[in-house]
């Protein structure tokens, strides 16, 4: 009876999304674009919130970053990613989970750090979901991702600008929050800050752009609204939090 129940609050939820993006598309004549909050192998999560959406041919989709770590289901989560991105537009970013995931398995490069604080930041929970905790725990050195895993973490991006919003993971740094131009923004981001402040993002800015970022829970699982200036989306799925996506440009929110 619960799961029929839920079933039809799916559907009923998804039908209401598809008339407001009737709307919406009328309303500002062209493709939506959907952002989609921190993740964390909660496939679960994600496959409901997949049904919800009412994508349509052509409308694109930016991911947050953190779709490992605390969840159980980090491998399937990449899986299910794989999977949209062959369906519609996505744009991943990289979030420091994934920074730690891929520093701990011994990539190089300035965006891969973290591997000492990986494992007691949920990275148990990731390599379990590859098998690698049985029968005992490997060194880095001996796991290999699958040749699809490791075309999608060299695909991941540390930002994305299009129209009036820019996609961080956690944010900018307050510094160059005040710069006024996104694009210098951009380029002389730290990545540090972009894949771990938690200082900056709720603040005023002169960038002229709406700054949509995870990362950062409220303690009561809500969205960070602090308009015009950002849109938290991280609202703690792994926690017993929703998933949350926002549909852009009309803001609304979808959540499972």
């Amino acid at each position: 009876m619960r799961a029929a129940r839920r079933k039809a609050g799916l559907a009923e939820r998804r039908a209401a999304g598809e008339r407001g993006a009737e709307a919406a598309r009328c309303a500002f004549r062209g493709l939506m674009l959907y952002a989609v909050g921190d993740i964390h192998g909660r496939i679960d999560k994600l496959d409901a919130l997949l049904r919800v959406l009412p994508l349509a041919s052509g409308d694109r989709l930016v991911f947050l970053g953190d779709y490992v770590d605390r969840g159980p289901a980090s491998k399937e989560v990449l899986d299910r990613l794989i999977d949209v991105a062959d369906a519609y537009p996505c744009v991943f970013l990289l979030g420091n989970h994934e920074s730690m995931f891929l520093d701990f398995l011994g990539w190089s490069g300035p965006a891969y750090f973290g591997a000492d604080v990986f494992l007691p930041n949920g990275g148990d929970a990731t390599l379990a979901s590859y098998g690698w905790l049985e029968p005992r725990m490997p060194s880095p050195g001996e796991l290999a991702l699958p040749a699809k895993h490791e075309a999608f973490f060299r695909s991941l991006q540390l930002h994305h600008a299009e129209g009036a919003y820019v996609f961080v993971h956690a944010g900018l740094g307050r510094t160059l929050a005040r710069a006024g131009d996104v694009a210098w923004a951009l380029r002389h981001a730290r990545v540090e800050e972009l894949l771990w402040d938690r200082a900056s993002s709720d603040w005023e800015h002169d960038l002229g752009a709406t700054v949509i970022y995870g990362h950062t829970p409220r303690p009561d699982f809500q969205v960070r609204w602090n308009l015009p200036y950002s849109i938290g989306i991280d609202t703690g799925a792994v926690y017993g939090g929703p998933l949350t996506a926002i549909r852009l440009p009309d803001e609304t929110l979808f959540q499972v």
